[in-house]
């Protein structure tokens, strides 16, 4: 059984990430939120991923492109989601998320559930953006290329 192209690269998504914030915390960095900011590269990387697989495969539909964007991107937005609560659970649970917080989105204590949704909607937000911009960027590129085909 192969597995659908989107969720392969959402699994690369969330590789990446996961990958990318146990360096963070290794080196010492996981309370910089400059850094974390910088999670949204391997979104654009594992859609960037789907979009190339799409367009190799002869599909150039916009919708379907973008369908097919969105949700390799939402599948590693999900998954990162769900990987940041099994790992906070695992290192500490409430007390974890509160260090993570002090300089990120919220004053207060934050719950798991509480810092979880609020990074979905974040994370949301950024499969959106993401999908939207290698939309463009690709549409471009094809269009130019095939353009530039006909002179």
């Amino acid at each position: 059984m192969k597995l659908p192209k989107e969720l392969l690269n959402g699994l690369v998504i969330i590789l990446g990430i996961g990958l990318y914030f146990l360096v963070m915390e290794l080196l010492g960095f996981a309370d910089n939120p400059i850094l974390r900011v910088f999670n949204v590269l391997f979104i654009f990387y594992g859609t960037n991923r789907t979009l190339k697989q799409n367009y190799a495969e002869g599909n150039t539909v916009m919708v379907s492109n973008a369908a097919s964007a969105f949700a390799t991107a939402f599948t590693g937005v999900i998954l990162s989601i769900a990987a940041l609560i099994i790992y906070s659970y695992a290192k500490g649970g409430e007390a974890y998320i509160g260090s993570l917080s002090k300089t990120f989105l919220f004053g207060g204590e934050p719950t798991i559930m509480t810092y979880s949704i609020s990074l979905l909607f974040e994370g949301i937000s950024s499969a959106v953006i993401v999908t939207f911009m290698l939309l463009l960027y690709w549409d471009t590129r094809y269009s130019s290329d095939k353009h530039g085909a006909k002179s």
